[in-house]
Formats: C-alpha cells, sequence, structure tokens
C-alpha cells in the first residue's frame, strides 16, 4: 500500500509526521489504550516531497527566496532525522535547465521498467524463500551479516560511515537492503562496490552532500 503525503510534507506538524515513524519501522501501528492494547497491521511505502523553503524559491543562488533563515531552518526541521533515517530514498530534484530538457534521450518505457522490476521481485523471491522473505525490503541484520554478507571490500566505504556515526545502523541496514535491489534490477546475483556506493548516494541528504 501507498501513503503518499504528496508535496509540502514540512507544512504538517512534526508531531504529525513523527507518528510515522512505528509503522514504518515495525510495519505496525499499535494503540494504547485504558480499555488495552491492540496493534493493526499498517505495511506501506511512504512518498514524500518537499520544497527547499516555505517559498520555494531557494534553490540555486536563491536570489528570489524571500524566506529568512529562521523559516527555512522551521520548515526543514519538521522532517526530524529519526523520520529521515526511516526514509531510503532521499533524492535532490534540480530544477530543470532547457538545453539540459532539449538534450535529453528518451528513457525508458514503462514496459521496460515493468518488466526489469518484475525480474528483480522474482530474484528475491528465489534468493530469500529459504528465510520465508519475499523482498529485500524484509531483510533483517543478522542475514545482511551474515549467509548474505558482502565482500569487506565492497562495504568499506560504508562501515567507515557506521564507524564515523555519519550513518546509523538502522541506515546502514537499508543501504544493504538498497544495494541489493539495486544489484537485482541489474540482473546481477550480489552488490559490488558500485551498487553499495550507490545506495549510500541515494540515501544522502543535501547536507551532507555538500559536506562531503
Amino acid at each position: 500500500m501507498y501513503f503518499p503525503l504528496g508535496d509540502e510534507a514540512p507544512e504538517f506538524q512534526r508531531s504529525t509526521l513523527d507518528a510515522l515513524r512505528q509503522p514504518l519501522e515495525t510495519g505496525a501501528v499499535t494503540l494504547h489504550r485504558s480499555a488495552g492494547t491492540v496493534t493493526y497491521p499498517a505495511r506501506f511505502q511512504l512518498v514524500m516531497a518537499a520544497n527547499p523553503c516555505p517559498c520555494g524559491m531557494a534553490v540555486g543562488t536563491g536570489r528570489d527566496c524571500t524566506c529568512t533563515v529562521l523559516q527555512r531552518r522551521s520548515y526543514l526541521a519538521r522532517l526530524s532525522g529519526p523520520l529521515l533515517d526511516r526514509i531510503d530514498l532521499q533524492v535532490q530534484v534540480e530544477r530543470p535547465r532547457s538545453a539540459a530538457m532539449a538534450l535529453a534521450e528518451p528513457g525508458e518505457s514503462s514496459a521496460e521498467v515493468l518488466r526489469r522490476v518484475m525480474g528483480a521481485r522474482g530474484a528475491q523471491r528465489e534468493r530469500l524463500a529459504p528465510w520465508g522473505l519475499r523482498t529485500n525490503g524484509d531483510l533483517p541484520l543478522r542475514l545482511l551479516t551474515g549467509p548474505l554478507r558482502l565482500t569487506p571490500a565492497s562495504t568499506r566505504a560504508l562501515d567507515a560511515s557506521l564507524d564515523r556515526a555519519v550513518l546509523s545502523l538502522r541506515g546502514y541496514v537499508r543501504v544493504l537492503r538498497l544495494a541489493w535491489t539495486l544489484a537485482d534490477l541489474a540482473g546481477q546475483s550480489c552488490p559490488g562496490t558500485e551498487e553499495v556506493d550507490a545506495a549510500m548516494q541515494l540515501r544522502q541528504t543535501a547536507e551532507e552532500r555538500r559536506a562531503a
């Protein structure tokens, strides 16, 4: 199930957004009331989008932005660190340029993308069947550091990020899951350095990219 917040996710209250942390982590929602406790299944795919600031013009040089520094910080602070830590992909979309659009090559058709996705899902089901799992998103740490452990060479940069506390253990696991998915989409039997590095890049925030 998809749960898109659509555009302007920071317009929601921070408490509302942080309420998504539990179901994103466990795939369930637990409600505690005086009469008892009940747990409901809540597995979904979260899709959010946000402008760089309330007015939406803090892109490029940001000369047209009318927001104060405090307004920008307050706006983006609604997306808390613990929430972002549970988001696998964080992609910064740049403002399109006319020249780039004129020179852009046609992308894959929807049918081609569907074939690749179905092939990747099939590879996941076959690989994970011995453990009763179906998708890479279900992979626990014990498998990623056990039977499905990658070579030290391919995870060197990822391990360094964990050691320097640039990446949390939760983030470490999510990068490895994404690396397996990238390998599946490419028709490879196992992720290598390229897939792990790509998964790390797809997870980085704009601030982390600038600091790198």
